[in-house]
């Protein structure tokens, strides 16, 4: 088993910036492929960015290339996601997510946290 818990998000203005955590415990996190995905209102869940479970690999959604940086510390059981530039449409949910195996862009991981709501204000 393992617990996920996101914290960091907030209220940004448009240009802004946030970094986002997800604090793992309960199994080896070293062990697990990290992934952050978001839910805006009446859409469906998006991925945003995954890294491989030894961190060297990572993939990002195209909507997020180049603003978005997702880092983990596998000796704090955390993983990160570093925004930058946020503009209106990343308003969403933001949901950290885990699993064994590779990086997957499907909702097809094993643990999910709670979510984390990220706004940003024009």
């Amino acid at each position: 088993q393992v617990q996920l818990v996101e914290s960091g998000g907030g209220l940004v203005q448009v240009g802004g910036s946030l970094r986002l955590s997800c604090a793992a415990s309960g199994s080896t996190f070293s062990s697990y492929t990290m992934g952050w995905f978001r839910q805006a209102p009446g859409k469906e869940r998006q991925f945003v960015a995954g890294i491989r479970f030894r961190g060297g690999f990572t993939f990002y959604g195209d909507s997020v290339k180049g603003r978005f940086t997702i880092s983990r510390d596998n000796a704090k059981n955390s993983v990160y996601l570093q925004m930058n530039s946020l503009k209106p449409e990343d308003t969403a949910v933001y949901y950290c997510a885990s699993r064994l195996g590779d990086i997957s862009t499907l909702n097809n991981y094993d643990y999910w946290g709670q979510g984390t709501q990220v706004t940003v204000s024009s």
